[in-house]
């Protein structure tokens, strides 16, 4: 039987993006194949876990959208998790960098890619950059999704990222608010 490696499960509100505000479970993945200076997860801590594991924590909360995050959940994630998810009766969103295939039937995919890396996902739901005023519309274009946020970099550069969308209005702004209102 496969196993993963888990930095933490939890239950609170997704807090970026398209679904911000959304209860969620979220399972977040140890692991990553890129390094990014912004990074919020602790790669050394993890724990093996496998699918009845998985199952028997991620059921115990009343939420059923779950969002597959790391680190880098492509790196891991697999059919036999999504398939044993969606006969739990879960929505599966998953947060990736991009750059790594994912199984097929996920609900809804969130690319953030970082720096110049290319992305190589077929489908993308939406596209989240991390703004640092970089050439956000070269980023863009190399990637098709259906809906595009910008985020600003931990929250330091709120007016420069306001101030892009004002002027570029296919963007819209996602912030981090489960660390404005102090969740997890």
């Amino acid at each position: 039987m496969p196993s993963y490696r888990v930095n933490e499960i939890f239950h609170s509100l997704q807090g970026e993006g398209f679904f911000t505000g959304t209860p969620a479970v979220f399972l977040r993945f140890s692991g990553c194949n890129l390094k990014c200076g912004f990074c919020d997860t602790d790669h050394s801590d993890a724990r093996e876990m496998e699918l009845p594991d998985i199952l028997k924590e991620v059921t115990s909360y009343p939420s059923r959208h779950i969002i597959l995050t790391g680190g880098e959940p492509a790196m891991q994630i697999d059919t036999p998790l999504v398939d044993l998810l969606h006969d739990a009766g879960f929505y599966i969103q998953v947060e990736t960098n991009g750059t790594i295939q994912l199984p097929e039937d996920i609900d809804w995919i969130t690319c953030s890619p970082k720096g110049d890396t290319p992305a190589v996902l077929k489908r993308i739901d939406e596209l989240k950059v991390v703004y640092v005023g970089q050439d956000v519309e070269r980023i863009a274009s190399n990637h098709n999704a259906f809906h595009y946020f910008l985020q600003p970099c931990s929250g330091k550069n709120i007016p420069e990222t306001i101030d892009y969308i004002l002027t570029h209005p296919h963007w819209r702004l996602s912030l981090q608010t489960h660390k404005l209102i102090d969740i997890k």
